[in-house]
């Protein structure tokens, strides 16, 4: 987990560490006769986690491309205007309600006002999601979307937010038990459950009713064998044999815990992973045959029919934006 206390009062010096910390990014002052800008950015990382407390002493805009990432701005004080996606309705983060921004879409800052010191949250989005596969014991279907706002004044997303706020301030004092290898895991996973249970999304009243059953114990092996090496070409009698039961227990667990059969499940989290890569690569740079094989796909045809009936769309769509 690494720290950093960032100030300056040069514009570019400030772009290059929200790209280096954050995103690429274009930044302007709006207003410099206003007051004078003067960038202050502590941020920490935490594994899929980047938390900073963030402000520009001045009014400014910023634009993105698409985050890659899901991203919570929750204001201690002043507000910003978003927009996310072509066509995408105004956004306004405020010290009462978060803005919580997709993965993808085009985003638009269109002003930070100056007045502004904002919690500043990205969040993996492989990460989140596999979090809730976890949660769940079966892989979501659909995407995982969350609502674009999030009250921060009660409940779950004041507890969340202010949570946050102590594991930065921590990791960042260099003190703390935040910083400590046996605390950094269950830190971040609490983060990212905390997430899921604060924001709005389909799942959010499943993960909220207690008593849900747990699934055995040889489908948890064998889930998370396939998520630690999704391009490892397993068989049913491997998974089996490290899930420590008979090809056909794990086949019957699975059916009944998961929703589909082992090999299925494979495919599953492969196409997953394909398609962050393919979302967030550079048209120019990457290829669609390298990313499949690299993920355990062999046939390219079978591949693009999989992908399409998964996603809707074909993989080079993906990879084009």
């Amino acid at each position: 987990m690494g720290g950093s206390s960032f100030r300056t009062r040069d514009v570019d010096e400030a772009r290059e560490e929200i790209d280096a910390r954050y995103y690429a990014n274009f930044m302007d002052v709006i207003d410099a006769q206003k007051r004078p800008f003067a960038a202050r950015f502590d941020t920490v990382g935490l594994g899929p986690l980047m938390i900073g407390d963030l402000s520009c002493g001045t009014d400014v805009r910023m634009r993105f491309g698409e985050l890659g990432a899901f991203h919570i701005n929750a204001p201690m004080s002043g507000t910003m205007e978003l927009r996310q996606g072509a066509g995408g309705r105004r956004l306004v983060a405020t010290a009462q309600d978060a803005v919580l921004l997709d993965p993808a879409g085009d985003t638009f800052l269109d002003r930070w006002s100056g007045d502004c010191r904002t919690l500043s949250v990205k969040v993996g989005a492989a990460a989140l999601r596999d979090r809730l596969e976890q949660l769940l014991g079966r892989a979501p279907r659909g995407r995982l979307a969350l609502g674009p706002g999030l009250d921060i004044t009660r409940g779950p997303g004041l507890s969340w937010v202010t949570f946050a706020r102590q594991v930065a301030y921590g990791a960042l004092a260099g003190d703390g038990l935040a910083t400590h290898e046996l605390v950094a895991r269950p830190l971040q996973e609490a983060l990212l459950n905390g997430l899921l249970l604060a924001a709005d999304h389909p799942w959010r009243d499943e993960l909220a009713r207690p008593g849900e059953p747990a699934r055995p114990a040889p489908v948890k092996r064998a889930m998370d064998a396939v998520r630690a090496r999704p391009e490892h070409p397993f068989t049913s009698t491997e998974l089996a044999a490290l899930a420590r039961v008979s090809v056909r227990r794990l086949q019957e667990s699975f059916r009944e815990y998961v929703g589909m059969s082992p090999m299925a499940y494979v495919r599953e989290v492969r196409l997953e992973r394909v398609h962050a890569e393919l979302r967030t690569g550079d048209p120019d740079g990457l290829s669609v045959t390298e990313v499949a094989w690299r993920w355990g796909f062999t046939h390219p045809g079978r591949f693009a029919a999989q992908y399409r009936a998964r996603f809707g769309e074909t993989p080079s769509r993906t990879l084009r934006g």
